[in-house]
């Protein structure tokens, strides 16, 4: 069955598993895949139609390709996906389930399929993504052939884009540009951003029925005569945004708190310039820094099942692996020696594998794991995610040694930790050769951002020209002052904690952590998120940075104790009801992996506190996100990440680019 203008999901192909993370079957509380799949299945009640169509918008298609897979929504009884705006071939016998964004232009369309003597479906179940204003419902309610035609008017709330089980974004890609470049001062597309971005952060607190106290990082002007920029001004804004929006909810939506149930935290890039650029040592980093994956997008060779040739594989890195739940979030040395046990223990547990071994002079290749999959096919699933991720590992510690990433990198971080200045920078840069032109583009940018009063001399130029850098890549170095307050060096509130100590002849911009000595080199750094996140939940963050929008009422307990979950009666209605995570990951045998307090979600949800909420506007990174799944296992309660995007190093630089370029130019249009 197929339309003239063509089926969604064929056009999209494996775009459906494209997203960064897409959700099993049944999703969890926060998981836009189980609201998805109460729409689809609240429809069963109601139609006599055993098979339907689901049409959509571009934007919603997106949600859609995040949320779950074609498979997933052919088994809730939709034959045909179609695109909203494609001319497509009347089936009236069937019904047909609009999920859409409440639009003038989407009324419209819908309107149009459904109106007159010979509709395109016999009935209508419409789904909005967001509120939908009363004029437009007016304008429905205005044609009488249309009503008796629909079968539902609901509002989903589902406008952000799930990329694991602890993040979403609000997918605005361009908000550094928008938000933040000098050219953002009175531009239309400053408020547009903002008020679009609130709207799809409150559909988090909507859908999950959760009502936050909402704090957010405050202005940082230096005295009574310096002039607050609209720039500095985007978290108090968009707090303000998110703010009207729950106030609206609370009188609109059934079951929703009045009184708070959770903490939200709404900071920009401003807090950490560093966490974008500065290379990451957990095998999620690397892989999404290093390989140029598409998405969660793999692709390898493996041997083909017809001859001595090989055939490339696409695979996706995510929840559904039980490999990459356990290995994600480790130290790039700790995931390889991990997978190097479990090829040695499957060796040794499997004859055929053992023989395999002694033919082949006692090695076990990737490319033998590969074929062990055909010789063994009761292995098969076993063997394929355990010869991905060696070949992935493989590949990794191939580039950390061609690029001499272990030197960028101690560099990186004695920056940081003040054990190296500019001295030392410059010897670098004239003794290491063999280090690429991005990597010494990135040590630049992160010495910028400990010290952006040397980028405004000619120190700069020099630097430049010893780095062996162009005028395109000085762009992304100057553009990180965008991202600096005025204050910056005269207090911490930019994010940097200061440290003097008399040991160490240069200043310290991040301190050392206490008590988390890490047998692997290179993972001293740390993101400012996390000090925050820790300080939130303890209730002691300063109050001179961070204002909040409401004081808490005296039923509010934000303290990471059982207790308040059971006695509290503001609690999250739907999360309670359904489980604790936004989708629960199978297969983590590892109580060391950082998922391990989401192994087992639907009893140790109980145990822990209210949620903690935090929101970056101009993309996270994924030391952020790790962080969250860090810290829910210490501090005891859930902490979810949302941003505006989640950008790996390479995209982070672009953008930064992108914010100097006045015409229009998508992010492909410039390569860092």
């Amino acid at each position: 069955m197929e339309s003239e203008g063509g089926n969604v999901a064929q056009e999209r192909g494996q775009r459906w598993c494209g997203g960064e993370g897409s959700w099993p079957g049944v999703g969890g509380a926060l998981g836009s895949g189980g609201l998805l799949f109460e729409m689809l299945r609240s429809t069963r009640k109601n139609s006599k139609s055993t098979w339907k169509v689901l049409i959509m918008d571009k934007f919603t298609v997106k949600i859609m390709s995040y949320a779950c897979k074609m498979a997933d929504i052919t088994e809730e009884g939709v034959s045909l996906v179609e695109d909203l705006y494609k001319r497509r071939q009347p089936l009236p016998s069937l019904d047909a389930i609009y999920f859409i964004q409440p639009t003038k232009e989407n009324i419209v369309m819908f309107l149009s399929d459904m109106s007159g003597r010979s509709p395109l479906y016999k009935k209508a179940y419409v789904f909005f993504s967001s509120p939908v204003h009363k004029e437009l419902v007016a304008q429905i309610k205005k044609d009488s052939s249309v009503l008796p035609r629909i079968g539902a008017l609901s509002e989903m709330n589902l406008e952000y884009f799930a990329i694991d089980s602890q993040g979403f974004t609000t997918d605005h890609e361009r908000a550094l540009e928008e938000l933040f470049s000098e050219n953002a001062e009175g531009s239309h597309k400053y408020n547009a951003c903002l008020n679009t971005m609130a709207t799809r952060i409150s559909t988090v607190f909507a859908s999950m029925r959760e009502f936050p106290r909402v704090h957010y990082r405050v202005a940082k002007t230096i005295n009574a005569s310096t002039m607050t920029t609209l720039r500095d001004l985007v978290p108090t804004k968009l707090a303000a945004g998110v703010w009207n929006c729950l106030a609206k909810y609370k009188t609109t939506i059934p079951e929703f708190p009045q009184t708070e149930t959770c903490e939200l935290l709404i900071v920009d890039r401003s807090i950490d310039q560093i966490a974008p650029i500065i290379h990451e040592w957990t095998y999620d980093a690397m892989c999404h820094d290093l390989l140029c994956l598409d998405g969660n997008k793999y692709v390898h060779e493996v041997p083909s099942k017809n001859g001595p040739a090989t055939e490339k594989k696409e695979v996706l890195l995510e929840d559904h692996d039980p490999v990459w739940l356990e290995l994600r979030h480790a130290h790039i040395a700790d995931a390889s020696e991990r997978l190097h046990d479990k090829m040695t223990n499957f060796v040794s547990k499997n004859k055929a594998a053992q023989l395999h071994q002694a033919r082949n002079g006692g090695e076990v290749s990737t490319r033998d794991l590969q074929k062990m999959v055909q010789a063994l096919p009761q292995y098969s699933d076993q063997i394929d995610k355990l010869s991905l991720h060696v070949e992935i590992a493989g590949k990794l510690n191939n580039i950390i040694r061609e690029q001499c990433l272990r030197d960028v990198g101690q560099l990186e971080q004695d920056l940081v930790f003040g054990d190296a200045g500019t001295k030392e920078l410059i010897n670098f840069l004239r003794t290491q050769l063999g280090v690429s032109r991005e990597n010494k583009l990135r040590l630049l940018m992160i010495y910028a951002a400990l010290n952006p009063e040397k980028f405004e001399s000619d120190k700069s130029a020099k630097l430049m020209q010893l780095a062996g850098l162009s005028a395109d890549d000085m762009i992304a170095v100057n553009n990180m002052r965008c991202l600096c307050g005025p204050d910056t060096k005269k207090s911490s509130g930019g994010g940097f904690t200061l440290k003097f100590d008399v040991h160490k002849k240069k200043q310290a911009h991040r301190k050392e952590r206490t008590g988390e000595e890490s047998a692997w080199a290179l993972s001293r750094f740390y993101p400012v998120l996390e000090e925050l996140i820790e300080k939130l939940s303890k209730g002691e963050l300063p109050k001179d940075e961070y204002n909040c929008m409401n004081d808490p009422s005296p039923s509010f307990h934000g303290l990471p104790t059982s207790s308040s979950v059971r006695t509290s009666p503001a609690h999250s209605m739907r999360s309670r009801r359904t489980g604790g995570t936004w989708a629960r990951p199978r297969g983590s045998d590892d109580g060391y992996s950082s998922d391990s307090v989401l192994k087992h979600a639907s009893s140790d949800f109980k145990k822990l506190g209210q949620r903690i909420f935090v929101f970056v506007i101009g993309g996270a990174t994924r030391s952020e996100l790790c962080a969250a799944h860090k810290l829910s296992s210490k501090l005891k309660r859930e902490v979810i990440l949302g941003s505006s995007s989640l950008d790996d190093p390479p995209q982070f630089i672009t953008k930064l680019k992108l914010m100097s370029v006045e015409e229009e130019l998508t992010l492909d249009d410039l390569q860092i």
